[in-house]
């Protein structure tokens, strides 16, 4: 029995020792992490806006604009790109849940003119060697200049204007999909992301 009592005081030390050291290392580690993960979007956003002087991960506008299979609300963050206190682009990240291997998440930057500036694949798990060629620049670039009134945002495959990925046209129906989601959520927002973005 005292043997039993020493076991297990020690296992009670030994875990009390190990919550406390993990919990050092996340409190050390947080900080750096979050700061990553800040400038992991400003990244984003630098590909997708045109040149900026602002923070847009700071000037934002969080909508709520749908809700998810089981009733949650769903909601999207508007990052605003300005250059000399003008808005200069709108950044919005879209996912398409219909990748052939998964969520693909895209990042859309969109100018007032109401076009595609540019995209960024943000994370996907599609085929090596075929459906991961949604990643290359020529087949981000096929979205710039693009508009939603002025394209068919369908794949060639289906009638549209969008190059499909040979061996994987499940991918780059997806992405474009999600781009075409994506622009429709901001025509039906515009009015109230345009109307903050005039007063930072």
């Amino acid at each position: 029995m005292k043997e039993f009592a020493r076991l297990l005081i020690a296992l009670t030390l030994i875990a009390a020792i190990s919550g406390g050291i993990l919990a050092a290392v996340e409190s050390v580690t947080r900080e750096p992490i979050a700061e990553q993960r800040r400038l992991q979007m400003l990244r984003a956003l630098s590909a997708v806006l045109p040149a900026f002087d602002n923070s847009p991960d700071s000037d934002t506008l969080t909508i709520t604009t749908g809700s998810d299979r089981q009733g949650r609300e769903v909601e999207t963050v508007f990052y605003r790109g300005r250059n000399e206190e003008q808005l200069v682009g709108t950044a919005f990240r879209v996912v398409a849940p219909d990748g052939y291997s998964g969520n693909i998440a895209v990042m859309v930057g969109i100018r007032p003119d109401h076009r595609v500036h540019a995209i960024e694949i943000l994370t996907h798990a599609e085929t090596p060697g075929l459906g991961d060629k949604i990643n290359e620049p020529w087949y981000k670039a096929l979205f710039v200049d693009k508009a939603l009134d002025r394209n068919d945002w369908r794949v060639k495959k289906d009638g549209g204007d969008f190059d499909q990925l040979t061996g994987a046209t499940i991918s780059a129906r997806a992405v474009v999909g999600a781009v075409r989601t994506g622009l429709e959520l901001y025509r039906e927002h515009e009015d109230k992301i345009i109307a903050q973005g005039d007063n930072p």
